[in-house]
């Protein structure tokens, strides 16, 4: 799919997102000349059945919370680079984790292709390839990585794009969340071939953070899909408001991250979650 005709006009110009989104069109040329698909669809990987997101987000034995590894944000520099995607994803499993996220994109957030494959030798969960997804040729990675998910933004997707990369994971057997961040993205980009819905909290223009959006959002999601809190979640409480309010699953990852031990952060945060 070619990524040229991206709907420039649902970025605002001149933020981060629209530099992450330049240079990760240079990095899927680049990975395509790399590797090729006929390359990564004979990874053993490939081949594996997905762990479906619905069974895990809903067990009432596992919290909700997708637990992110995330070493470095652009609005928040270094967060944590010095421990093992092996030991922080084991941990939070460990603490409950319904599913685990892993940040693959390499020049914004310090992530690698590595880090997803890592995860998967040593977790039983649904893992996330986050990233900024918009070539089918990164969904064929991120399955031949062992991903079960993939993440579609909706401000970097036109409604058609969003069909055509649903699609293109749907027919690989990924689950595929899509984000969105206002009722005019949501509108817009939903589809059929969605197994969950995320607000993302977190303004990917300007940084700036307001659980707010989740909560003017979550009645406009159609009750058929899950619903997804992301970013911004700090305390034990929010999670019970907004499961309150109408959602399922939370990701949280600076508040675990930037912690000494994030499985233990974690550990400590699900403990407060359920007393009371």
């Amino acid at each position: 799919m070619s990524t040229s005709d991206t709907n420039s006009k649902n970025v605002s110009g001149g933020n981060i997102l629209d530099k992450i989104v330049l240079k990760k069109r240079e990095e899927i040329e680049a990975a395509k000349l790399k590797t090729k698909l006929e390359q990564l669809k004979k990874s053993d990987l490939f081949s594996r059945e997905c762990y479906v997101l619905r069974d895990f987000i809903l067990d009432p034995e596992r919290t909700g919370i997708i637990a992110e590894f995330k070493r470095q944000s652009p609005s928040k520099g270094i967060i944590n680079d010095r421990l093992s995607v092996e030991e922080v994803t084991k941990g939070y499993a460990a603490a409950g984790a319904s599913a685990l996220s892993v940040l693959t994109d390499r020049s914004f957030f310090g992530g690698k292709d590595e880090d997803l494959l890592e995860a998967r030798k040593v977790n039983k969960l649904p893992l996330l390839r986050k990233d900024f997804m918009l070539d089918e040729y990164q969904i064929i990675e991120a399955k031949a990585m062992g991903a079960d998910i993939i993440l579609l933004i909706a401000a970097i997707l036109t409604p058609a794009e969003v069909r055509k990369l649903a699609r293109c994971a749907k027919d690989l057997g990924l689950n595929v969340l899509l984000e969105v961040h206002n009722r005019e993205e949501l509108d817009r980009s939903i589809c059929d071939d969605l197994d969950a819905i995320g607000v993302n909290n977190r303004n990917l223009g300007d940084f700036s953070v307001s659980v707010q959006h989740s909560y003017d959002l979550v009645e406009h999601i159609p009750s058929r899909f899950l619903k997804i809190s992301e970013s911004g979640i700090s305390d034990p409480q929010t999670i019970k408001e907004l499961r309150a309010a109408g959602f399922d699953g939370f990701l949280i990852g600076e508040n675990f991250m930037k912690k000494e031990n994030p499985g233990s952060a974690m550990k400590e945060f699900v403990k407060q979650l359920y007393l009371g």
